[in-house]
């Protein structure tokens, strides 16, 4: 069978994750998402403490769940979404998978098989998962996700020349208020399947 890959990108608190987790044990592939951290680390022969402090924005103790990007000195910062998107890039070399986050389908704009998936919620529905599933306060909750969509809103528009939103970069948006992660997965499947032909 032909390679493909999907990559996510999605709002914080919209379950993008979850939905790509479920994705990858239907289709029985593999999704890359916060072990991009682990691997950058070793590649940069430093610890993930280090890269994740580089990395933060968010500075509560759910900082690990936003993936936030940015305030590291611009050489370093630069020097990280280079060597990610050559993990993205090796990774997705190797056969069919989906990556979840860090423009991903920027690094990956030259695949030739590649569905680019948007994951999104109403800003209240992501409150509430992120109280309900995160174990976050209403105050908190708040916070991580406004740092949040501001970080990643900095981060793409850093790195992806010309970038206005992820609804024009994504061949399939999805709203995971109406769905669930099963769902969701299911329709990124049709999707995928649509696109490949059978998967």
């Amino acid at each position: 069978m032909e390679k493909y890959v999907i990559t996510i990108s999605r709002q914080y608190g919209s379950f993008g994750r979850l939905v790509a987790k479920e994705l990858s044990e239907q289709l029985h592939i593999e999704f890359m998402d916060r072990d991009i951290v682990e691997e950058t680390a070793k590649r940069m022969n430093t610890s993930v403490k280090q890269i994740s402090r580089d990395e933060e924005v968010t500075r509560s103790k759910f900082s690990y769940l936003s993936y936030p990007f940015g305030l590291g000195t611009p050489d370093v910062s630069d020097e990280i979404f280079l060597v990610q998107q050559s993990i993205i890039q090796d990774f997705a070399s190797k056969g069919s998978c989906i990556i979840v986050g860090r423009c991903g389908a920027y690094c990956l704009r030259n695949e030739p098989r590649l569905l680019r998936v948007y994951i999104y919620a109403p800003y209240e529905v992501r409150l509430k998962n992120c109280v309900e599933y995160f174990g976050m306060s209403g105050k908190e909750a708040v916070r991580a996700v406004n740092e949040a969509d501001k970080a990643r809103e900095h981060y793409h528009k850093k790195y992806i020349p010309g970038y206005q939103n992820d609804t024009l970069n994504s061949d399939l948006c999805i709203n995971s208020a109406y769905y669930s992660i099963e769902e969701a997965a299911e329709l990124i499947r049709q999707a995928a399947r649509m696109k490949f032909g059978e998967i």
